[in-house]
């Protein structure tokens, strides 16, 4: 992942709301108003992937992947 760009990527449908990803990495995920993770800063910055990293161990449904495939538009 050093050359691509990192990205955070949510499967929606694994998820089960914990809240973890974003109370380990503020800096990079939000809650809605369901208490769903957002990614708010895509790509990675270089200087938060360690947090990005984190945040994704967190998930006890592993739902939460860094990535450096581009995610697929959620329209």
């Amino acid at each position: 992942m050093a050359d691509s760009p990192a990205h955070l990527v949510v499967d929606r449908t694994a998820c089960a709301g914990h809240g973890l990803c974003y109370a380990t990495a503020p800096e990079l995920l939000d809650s809605d108003d369901f208490g769903n993770p957002v990614v708010t800063s895509d790509p990675v910055p270089a200087a938060q992937l360690d947090a990005a990293h984190r945040a994704a161990a967190a998930c006890p449904e592993r739902a939460l992947t860094l990535t450096s495939a581009l995610p697929l538009s959620e329209e």
